[in-house]
């Protein structure tokens, strides 16, 4: 009979915040477009978030803290993910769109984040019993070189970016404003139990 482990205290900054997000969106949309999905282990620490060219997506959270997550696209990587993502759901090539302005571009990005940020909340409830809620994901095709700076009512915010890049090596960029979080545990507590990608996704899409 497997030993079971004995519950333990609990420390939660805001670096571990940001580590169970990056996890998350890594693990949803590798598993949403069947491919790899990889991210850079250096994060840059930023001043403001912005909306970028081409494809630019964010969506607020709240709850036992607030923030903020700003996913910005090329028109590369938002083609190749939308591309792989419709044609593992069985959509046939010659129906999908052939431009990243176009709406079915931006409502995929839409719910694949819309996803991420369900499957964000689930691992970090369960690895540290903090619960956060969210807002439906925004959208917006940028054609011209311009940044749209996007603001929250976050005390104290602590902002970051991260790369990621495709398989052929297309390259989008998470940015995230945080507040200043530092959470420990009065008593020790277990993880809850693991949660079922799939129906993970299956809860995201029905918000």
């Amino acid at each position: 009979m497997k030993e079971k482990k004995p519950a333990k205290m609990v420390t939660v900054t805001t670096e571990d915040i940001f580590r169970i997000l990056i996890h998350s969106v890594q693990s949803v949309l590798s598993s949403a477009i069947h491919d790899a999905i990889t991210f850079s282990p250096m994060v840059q620490n930023i001043e403001k978030t912005c909306l970028k060219p081409n494809i630019g997506c964010f969506v607020l959270f709240g709850g036992d803290f607030n923030g903020l997550v700003v996913l910005n696209f090329s028109d590369e990587a938002a083609m190749e993910i939308y591309r792989k993502y419709m044609t593992g759901m069985g959509m046939p090539e010659e129906e999908l769109s052939g431009s990243y302005t176009a709406d079915e571009v931006a409502n995929s990005l839409g719910e694949l984040m819309n996803q991420c940020i369900g499957r964000f909340r689930l691992d970090l409830e369960k690895a540290t019993n903090i619960y956060v809620n969210q807002n439906q994901p925004k959208m917006l095709v940028i054609s011209e070189p311009v940044e749209i700076a996007i603001e929250a009512s976050i005390d104290k915010p602590q902002l970051r970016k991260i790369s990621f890049k495709t398989a052929v090596g297309n390259r989008f960029y998470m940015e995230v404003s945080l507040g200043k979080i530092n959470f420990y545990s009065l008593f020790p507590f277990e993880k809850a139990r693991e949660f079922n990608v799939d129906d993970i996704m299956a809860a995201a899409k029905g918000q």
